[in-house]
């Protein structure tokens, strides 16, 4: 049996992108997929080949999301739920909520770098969390706190 896919949104992709981080995702999840909208966001850059489109089947489902989201957003959402993925990788918060609502397993930027730490892939996430915030990435202070300390580096 095939394990369930993880999907992506364009902002974790762009922020891993912008550390020289991006191949964390691929050691640590094997494959990413994103939706046509996510792909038509980050054009014109070249995706690894681990990162694949996907287009998807009942595309009302993101028309329906879209009311409060962007294209992006809702079909990662909607593919996650179409595809039954194992996690759907999202930072922005009303995202995480709707997907967290509709019973998606959601990890963000900040969750990949911790789980990267953790498995050793990174020796230290304060100062990729660092030159993200320099890069205009948005973070809340508890949640900074939060990583610091569940990464040990509080």
């Amino acid at each position: 049996m095939t394990p369930s896919p993880v999907i992506s949104n364009s902002s974790p992709l762009i922020a891993l992108e912008y550390l020289g981080q991006m191949n964390l995702l691929e050691k640590l999840f094997g494959a990413v997929i994103i939706p046509l909208a996510v792909a038509r966001e980050l054009a014109p850059r070249i995706l690894p080949p681990w990162i694949t489109e996907h287009k998807l089947s009942q595309p009302i489902g993101a028309q329906i999301l879209g009311a409060s989201l962007g294209s992006g957003e809702s079909e990662a959402i909607s593919l996650a739920l179409e595809l039954s993925a194992q996690l759907i990788i999202l930072d922005d918060r009303p995202a995480r909520r709707l997907a967290k609502a509709l019973g998606l397993p959601v990890i963000g930027t900040m969750g990949a770098l911790l789980l990267a730490k953790q498995k050793g892939l990174l020796s230290a996430v304060k100062p990729e969390m660092d030159a993200l915030v320099n890069f205009g990435f948005r973070i809340s202070q508890g949640l900074y706190d939060q990583v610091l300390n569940d990464a040990g580096e509080k």
